[in-house]
């Protein structure tokens, strides 16, 4: 009588990034292309899920505020059941796994059944909205801070303050900042951040339909609905960002962009003698 052994599957744990699926890593591409199974959230592109080979199985597992596909435990016994039985699985999330998911839950869950697993980050959508606003998250002079903040508003979720996380060098990113923004605002301007500080609310990041709006602080409030998912930036950085829209007082914000005037004055030499024997040197 012959044994059969099946050896255990493994998991991983992937970034989708914010929606293009040239904006995945190679790692992430390279375990989508072998997985046997992927798991994905709703947030996932169609883009990224083209990606994936016809003969693997897809399934969405897909969970949003007030309404959810799957629960969280279904999610890790499927997990668990396909690696038991010698799967490749992919649980392919939006953006980074380890920025606002519930990567935390899972680990414990896989770990807590022994199975193996590895985390491929990915491109999260502060970074590409940044880089498609054209404008650092931080800067030496003028954001030497960056907090990354949920404003999710699930029943679930207990809210919390802003409180000390609140400075004018730091650049608050809003990840889910949902469509009403008169009690952020009240929120920010509460904490000590000036009505005038510029912000920009990015829709769609990477996305064919990506649309990016900057206002300031006061103009939250009357700022449109935009398609989900979104996020907001907070900070001074954003008073050089590209925009589709701006919703900004005429004039600009010449206070907020004097350290980038400072950065543009150059020590020129006194003399043409100085600049020669520079360019000896």
């Amino acid at each position: 009588m012959r044994t059969h052994y099946t050896l255990p599957g493994r998991v991983y744990l992937v970034g989708a990034g914010p929606g293009s699926a040239k904006l995945l890593t190679l790692r992430a591409l390279e375990v989508l292309r072998m997985a046997d199974i992927v798991f994905h959230d709703d947030l996932v592109s169609e883009d990224v899920l083209a990606t994936i080979p016809a003969h693997t199985a897809v399934q969405s597992v897909g969970k949003r505020c007030g309404f959810k596909k799957t629960s969280q435990q279904e999610i890790h016994l499927r997990m668990i059941s396909a690696a038991q039985s010698g799967q490749t699985v992919v649980r392919l999330k939006g953006g980074d796994p380890l920025v606002f998911g519930r990567t935390h839950e899972e680990i414990t869950a896989l770990r807590k059944a022994h199975i193996d697993f590895e985390i491929v980050p990915g491109i999260t959508a502060a970074t590409a909205a940044a880089a498609a606003a054209q404008i650092p998250l931080t800067e030496r002079r003028g954001a030497s801070k960056l907090v990354f903040v949920s404003n999710h508003c699930c029943a679930e979720k207990n809210q919390g303050h802003l409180g000390q996380t609140l400075a004018e060098d730091a650049t608050l990113v809003f990840y889910m900042p949902g469509s009403e923004f008169g009690a952020l605002r009240s929120e920010l301007t509460a904490n000590g951040l000036s009505d005038d500080l510029p912000c920009l609310l990015v829709s769609q990041v990477a996305r064919l339909e990506q649309k990016l709006i900057r206002t300031t602080i006061r103009g939250l409030s009357s700022l449109p609905v935009q398609p989900s998912p979104s996020l907001l930036i907070v900070g001074v950085t954003v008073a050089g960002a590209r925009a589709d829209e701006d919703l900004i007082p005429d004039g600009g914000y010449p206070e907020l962009n004097r350290w980038h005037e400072e950065e543009l004055i150059l020590e020129l030499p006194h003399s043409l003698e100085a600049v020669a024997t520079k360019l000896a040197l």
